[in-house]
């Protein structure tokens, strides 16, 4: 089994200690990152949605750029928003600075009715590394793997 490596940007540190979480583990060549808020540098939340929107953007990127990656890495993305009519056009203007280029990442929006004191949570799904795709590795593992082509089977089955 590969060993884990928390992922905790220098900023962040204090964060780690106190809460006993890690903002990602890297597991041989997985990453998986924890859901991001707009906290302040030491944990609470911004009173101003549009701002906790982009600091949570900015903790994500933050978080990626210590393991590595970067938004451009990201393939899927879930946020969490405490009033979604309300808060969409503030969550799309900072995503349309923050993600990039086509294609863009899948994308989920989830309305929910409480986040710890936050209104709005980003979590994304299987970033991947460019150093990991030039060393011939994948986010897959082995065992989960489907055989690009499915051999036929030439056993008898006439009875």
């Amino acid at each position: 089994m590969p060993e884990r490596q928390a992922i905790v940007p220098d900023r962040r540190r204090a964060l780690y200690e106190k809460y006993r979480y890690s903002a990602a583990i890297r597991s041989g060549d997985l990453l998986f990152v924890s859901g991001q808020v707009g906290s302040r540098e030491e944990g609470s939340p911004e009173p101003n949605f549009a701002r906790q929107v982009q600091l949570a953007f900015d903790n994500l990127a933050a978080v990626l750029q210590a393991a590595g990656c970067t938004l451009d890495d990201v393939i899927d993305v879930t946020t969490f928003h405490t009033d979604p009519p309300a808060q969409l056009e503030a969550v799309m203007a900072v995503r349309e600075r923050a993600i990039g280029a086509p294609p863009y990442p899948n994308r989920t929006a989830v309305g929910v009715t409480w986040l710890a004191g936050f209104d709005f949570e980003i979590k994304v799904g299987w970033p991947r590394s460019a150093d990991w795709e030039s060393a011939g590795r994948t986010l897959v593992p082995a065992a989960h793997r489907l055989p690009a082509v499915v051999p036929a089977t030439t056993a008898d089955h006439s009875g």
